[in-house]
């Protein structure tokens, strides 16, 4: 499950994880913030001590994009 609320200046996309009962542990919820000028990624830290952070430029997040479709090996996109 998951669910997008518009924000004055950013889309908040929050992942819900869900599994059958008694399948698998869960994991927390993961809230991933789109800004015109990067892309921040949230979860709670096991055990709820704090929030891990990652922070994407567009350009990284244009990457991860095509990396998720091509083979192993070292690539660099032609930028503009």
């Amino acid at each position: 499950m998951f669910t997008i609320e518009h924000d004055f200046d950013a889309t908040v996309i929050t992942l819900v994880d869900e599994a059958d009962p008694g399948s698998r542990p869960l994991n927390e919820d993961v809230v991933i913030l789109s800004f015109d000028d990067r892309v921040v990624i949230e979860q709670m830290e096991p055990g709820g001590d704090g929030v891990a952070r990652i922070v994407l430029t567009i350009e990284q997040l244009n990457e991860l994009r095509a990396a998720l479709n091509l083979p192993e090996g070292n690539y660099r996109l032609q930028r503009g």
